[in-house]
């Protein structure tokens, strides 16, 4: 017995343009496609249920290849930064937020951000102090890839003048050569290694949100790394495993696996593309750099805006060339985080000296400051860039002038990537970033900030067609995680995973896409959200 679905515009994906009038599904699987007296005639007897889809406009379903689940979740149960217009206000909701804790207890926030302040600069621990003397505190900025910290966190973490900062991190000091309480990347696993390990409940809550908050923006399924964190892979494992396969809070989670607990993945007698109907293991995630917002990404040349850095390496081309061997030792591909052009030309190093064998894609996550001698060796490789449109509203026009308007050719150059023929998925890195793939679509498109009055545009001639936009979080994740063969279109065969849309996006003006709203998100044929 099945279930008929109709009344609205499908779109297959096949090939673009294509539709059909009709979808007709069995448990989990999509049986048929087609016009719907067809599919009626055939299985009359069969269809138990019929959906109408009043109007909306159905793809397969949305998958965001690069996120972080519990993180996402995090930003929906704590202390949020992200809205927030300038340090002040930052300092206001923290000193407030502190009213409600016990003393000594940590107050943790997520996603400031200073571009977007009218004036940059930055907090400082004295400041953190001054409202908060007794109580840890510890403020991500949105890349995650930096923190500020009070005096209170540094003396749980046993940060000094003089600790020895670890390669690939920053403690960064002022003109006294004291502790500003701004950390980066490596340097930031002291703070970490001092905040209480959470609870397995807390953990369980943050996904529940997570989930929940992912439901009603169409997306069936995420690539996710969470396994080296929260205390480790074993209690972090069982979350995902009590929330979605016990509490049947339905998602399609393919998890990266950190390489510092791959090993705990081997332990639990697991491997690529093991596990469940909900639940599988992905690649080897390693970190090769840090972020453009605080200047970590790794460039080969300096930073135009600061000539005396180019960005952090987190490890060596040899400690590099040392992690890809571990993975596949695992017989596992590796997903490696690479923002700037150096990164990545150390991460295609490391691949072209010891190439994938057997199953699998390495996946080049971010990819956004890139040469064209970088693009032309990854071609030759089988590798899959794992991009973020969704990056470009938030850093430009200051990503500019951090890197210099003459090295912006080969920047966030999505069409340029695809038309050389390189496989892309898509993905938002929430809690980066909101997860809402409507707002990576407009901005791949447009190539503007969707709340920006002006619309400027940067960089028109890499603006993605919408058909593009919609393969980078369908074909594309489905192509990353190697289900090519049964996700990412509606065809037979195919999972029955489908988001439902208010309108067709390919007949609206650009400008409007951020704007429509999933009414409908189906997972293994089931309806896990429907909007009144």
């Amino acid at each position: 017995m099945g279930k008929l679905w109709f009344g609205g515009t499908i779109y297959t994906l096949e090939k673009e343009g294509a539709m059909v009038e009709a979808i007709y599904t069995e448990g989990n699987r999509i049986i048929k496609t087609g016009e719907i007296a067809e599919i009626e005639e055939i299985f009359n007897e069969r269809i138990c249920e019929r959906v109408d889809l009043m109007g909306g406009t159905m793809f397969p379903g949305f998958v965001d290849s690069h996120i972080h689940l519990i993180g996402h979740g995090e930003t929906l149960v704590r202390l949020d930064l992200s809205e927030l217009n300038s340090k002040d206000e930052v300092l206001a909701v923290v000193q407030e937020y502190a009213k409600q804790l016990n003393k000594e207890e940590w107050i943790i926030g997520e996603g400031w951000n200073e571009n977007r302040w009218a004036r940059t600069e930055m907090i400082h621990r004295k400041e953190l102090d001054e409202i908060s003397p007794e109580n840890p505190v510890m403020l991500k900025r949105i890349c995650r890839h930096a923190m500020i910290v009070n005096s209170k966190a540094l003396e749980l973490a046993g940060v000094t003048e003089e600790t020895v900062c670890p390669p690939g991190g920053v403690l960064e000091k002022d003109v006294e050569d004291r502790l500003t309480g701004l950390i980066k990347d490596k340097a930031q696993d002291f703070i970490l290694a001092a905040i209480p390990v959470v609870s397995e409940d807390y953990l369980q809550k943050a996904m529940r949100a997570a989930i929940k908050d992912l439901y009603q923006l169409g997306i069936t399924g995420v690539h996710t790394e969470d396994l080296n964190y929260y205390g480790g892979f074993d209690r972090t494992f069982r979350t995902f495993k009590k929330v979605i396969e016990e509490e049947g809070l339905k998602l399609r989670a393919h998890l990266l696996v950190h390489h510092e607990v791959v090993e705990d993945m081997a332990h639990a007698g697991t491997s690529f593309l093991s596990g469940s109907e909900w639940i599988e293991f992905g690649a080897m995630k390693i970190f090769a750099d840090g972020a453009l917002g605080g200047r970590t990404a790794l460039l080969s040349r300096p930073y135009h805006d600061a000539p005396e850095a180019n960005g952090v390496a987190i490890f060596s081309q040899k400690e590099l060339n040392d992690l890809v061997v571990k993975a596949r030792k695992h017989n596992l591909p590796v997903a490696v985080h690479a923002i700037g052009d150096l990164a990545f030309e150390y991460v295609l190093n490391a691949i072209e000296e010891h190439p994938l064998v057997g199953t699998g894609r390495d996946r080049l996550i971010h990819a956004q400051i890139l040469r064209q001698d970088l693009i032309e060796r990854a071609k030759r490789l089988p590798v899959i860039l794992d991009i973020q449109p969704v990056f470009l509203a938030s850093d430009f026009p200051w990503v500019i002038d951090r890197v210099g308007k003459n090295r912006m050719e080969y920047c966030y150059a999505w069409k340029t990537l695809i038309n050389e023929g390189l496989n892309c998925a898509g993905g938002s890195d929430a809690p980066i970033e909101l997860p809402n793939p409507m707002f990576g679509i407009h901005a791949a498109v447009t190539r503007t900030n969707r709340n920006d009055s002006k619309r400027i545009v940067y960089g028109e001639e890499q603006a993605l067609s919408v058909y593009e936009a919609i393969n980078l979080f369908t074909k594309g994740s489905a192509y990353a995680a190697c289900h090519e063969v049964d996700r990412g279109m509606i065809k037979e065969g195919f999972l029955a995973d489908f988001t439902v849309l208010d309108e067709d996006i390919f007949n609206l003006p650009p400008s409007r896409i951020s704007t429509v709203n999933a009414v409908m998100t189906v997972i293994g044929g089931d309806i896990v959200y429907k909007k009144e």
